[in-house]
């Protein structure tokens, strides 16, 4: 930005400053809007763009590829979340809800409220424990099971599709690295 004719730097047009900034990624984008307000931590921004980057390629990853894909097979993506945990079980395609709540890391509530509806559309059914009389399990119905196999081969080319602009060994690469971030979280988390 250059100064005006009276010495005084013109105030920004634009939201987001110069026009072309649109073509950033958002994280790159609050880096740069950072380092002008605060430039004291100019050089400590590195890991909020990493996150920012995280999040933005799960919002749009999520957004333009596996939302679709659970629409149009009717399910939404905590639903989908709950069959393919019983399907990645293997036979006989059954869980207690708390094992499938620690498997898919939703809220109990959350819970709840979706076996209720994948259990009215008959995708899941809920019976007496074998082992203790106050407990259920969730059950796959066949309906379910069919469900949830008949999408997957449709829905592993859809992931295909969302990291495509990785090459396999760049995909390779990113996978380790956040293997290795989630690790040490969770290392932290535990000591």
């Amino acid at each position: 930005m250059t100064a005006s004719s009276n010495g005084e730097t013109p105030a920004v047009s634009h939201l987001f400053g110069d026009p072309e900034d649109l073509l950033l990624d958002r994280a790159e984008r609050a880096r740069r809007q950072w380092t002008r307000e605060i430039p004291d931590v100019a050089d400590k921004l590195t890991p909020m763009v990493v996150i920012g980057r995280l999040n933005e390629a799960a919002q749009v990853i999520g957004r333009e590829f596996l939302t679709p894909a659970y629409a149009a097979v009717g399910l939404k993506p905590g639903e989908f979340d709950v069959l393919a945990t019983l399907v990645r079980s293997g036979p006989p395609y059954k869980l207690t809800p708390t094992e499938l709540y620690r498997t898919t890391m939703m809220s109990s509530g959350g819970m709840t409220a979706r076996l209720d509806k994948l259990e009215r559309a008959d995708l899941i059914e809920r019976r007496p424990h074998p082992d203790d009389r106050r407990a259920l399990t969730v059950c796959l119905t066949e309906k379910g099971l069919l469900l949830i196999k008949d999408m997957i081969p449709s829905y592993v080319d859809v992931q295909r599709d969302a990291v495509g602009g990785l090459d396999s060994a760049e995909q390779e690469t990113l996978s380790g690295l956040l293997e290795k971030l989630i690790r040490a979280v969770n290392e932290r988390n535990t000591l």
